[in-house]
């Protein structure tokens, strides 16, 4: 099957041709410019080393998709995701914790 074209970087003036947003050159640089300007300046204190640890060890102990499971899907689990958001007062507590596929978390941020 024949792969998609490709498409020039997204990066401003950058000419090369990629199958992802940005270049390899680019990658990295288009992710720290956005970590800096555009999330939130709280977001390592919440989502910092510690969150870190703690989602790879529930992730190793959640190894698929809690979503998908009650359907009878065996899907990978790419995101661990709070029941109750930390702005709302939630924790890093396993009972606030779920661990979905990335289509189900962009299902759940969607409601």
């Amino acid at each position: 099957m024949p792969n998609k074209p490709k498409k020039p970087c997204s990066y401003r003036g950058c000419p090369e041709l990629t199958h992802d947003k940005y270049c390899v050159k680019h990658r990295l640089k288009a992710s720290r410019e956005y970590d800096k300007f555009e999330r939130s300046p709280d977001h390592n204190k919440v989502y910092g080393y510690r969150w870190r640890k703690i989602r790879g060890a529930y992730l190793q102990k959640n190894p698929l998709c809690e979503d998908c499971l009650l359907t009878g899907k065996l899907t990978p689990a790419d995101e661990v995701h709070h029941r109750i958001p930390i702005a709302e007062g939630g924790s890093h507590a396993e009972d606030n914790l779920r661990s979905l596929c990335q289509s189900c978390h962009t299902k759940t941020r969607d409601i």
